[in-house]
């Protein structure tokens, strides 16, 4: 690996397809030339979350059976990659499975790769998610879950039966999301009066394009409830940003600041709506509400994101914010200078 200095020219160099999906923020596709931009330093990682990049590489010579990295590596003030840490993994690569990345890995190898300081597994619904968007892109059948999942949404499986619902299942169904007889299933799960198949739901659409349908249900649900499955349904209109921000514009004219889990919520799935000025000045005169530290902590790092970058940055010398924002702002920079 001598003359090989980044993951795409390892990849390439082994001959085999590959596909990067990311895992921090939303389970969704990067394009091999934007992780060669950003592998090459010319480009910030496009989804940062708490000053890391977080993907999976998927590749192998058989698509049918790829291998799976799922790795996390460090970024600089700027959101770039800090190379030393790709060093140190490729390093430890070529010392735990040598040259050959293809080939067959033995008990031992595997384990190795699987307790390196990059190594990061996402979580279940993460996982479950990613498993079935994979499946899906490489025409592979949904999982043995998939089955009863269609089933208990379509009613044809008792109602007293939803523990039995899996949550590969229902991540089978959201990949599928943008098919007519799927998009019904999930408005059915999204309506269902156990909470644990309706806030699941949420948690696996959020990674998904939801068709417009489904989108309508969403809202429809968000205007009839006043509890913590609000912040679930924000998450789960992440695909649509018309609908997040007209969810977010009703808790404004109510004139109910978002709470901890909705602005952890925006941060983490919905970002794009605080390129609004009206939306974004919401949000942060809600957060300025909560404790300094989690002002600190939930602005820096939505702050690195590259999309919003530069309204968020504008936001420090607005004129027209208000006292307490601009108290929190001051606190911020006292954090930074200590």
């Amino acid at each position: 690996m001598s003359n090989i200095n980044t993951l795409g020219e390892l990849l390439n160099a082994a001959n085999t397809q590959y596909w990067v999906f990311d895992l921090g923020r939303r389970v969704q596709p990067i394009s091999n030339s934007e992780f060669d931009a950003f592998e090459t330093l010319t480009t910030p990682y496009p989804y940062p979350i708490q000053g890391h990049a977080q993907f999976a590489l998927v590749f192998g010579e058989d698509p049918q059976q790829p291998f799976i990295w799922f790795l996390k590596f460090p970024l600089d003030e700027r959101g770039l990659l800090n190379p030393a840490a790709r060093s140190q993994f490729m390093q430890m690569l070529s010392d735990a499975i040598g040259q050959d990345i293809t080939k067959p890995l033995t008990e031992d190898e595997q384990q190795r790769m699987a307790s390196h300081p990059f190594h990061a597994k996402p979580s279940q619904e993460k996982l479950a998610i990613f498993n079935a968007q994979l499946r899906k892109s490489l025409k592979q059948p949904a999982s043995s879950q998939y089955e009863f999942a269609c089933q208990y949404l379509a009613g044809t499986a008792g109602a007293e039966m939803w523990q039995s619902v899996g949550l590969q299942g229902l991540a089978d169904i959201c990949a599928r999301a943008g098919d007519f007889e799927h998009a019904q299933l999930l408005s059915n799960a999204l309506a269902s009066s156990v909470a644990e198949i309706q806030i699941a739901t949420c948690q696996l659409l959020e990674h998904v394009v939801a068709p417009s349908s489904v989108q309508q249900t969403i809202a429809k649900l968000f205007a009839t409830i006043n509890d913590e499955r609000r912040s679930y349904l924000l998450r789960a209109s992440a695909s649509a940003e018309e609908v997040t921000t007209q969810l977010l514009q009703q808790l404004a004219d109510q004139q109910q600041p978002l709470d901890e889990q909705q602005l952890i919520a925006v941060a983490a799935r919905c970002w794009p709506v605080l390129k609004r000025d009206a939306i974004r000045k919401f949000y942060l005169e809600s957060l300025a509400a909560q404790p300094q530290p989690f002002f600190n902590q939930i602005f820096a790092d939505i702050v690195a994101i590259p999309e919003i970058r530069m309204p968020m940055l504008s936001e420090l010398r607005n004129p027209e914010r208000s006292a307490q924002l601009s108290a929190a702002i001051g606190g911020l920079f006292k954090a930074m200078t200590q």
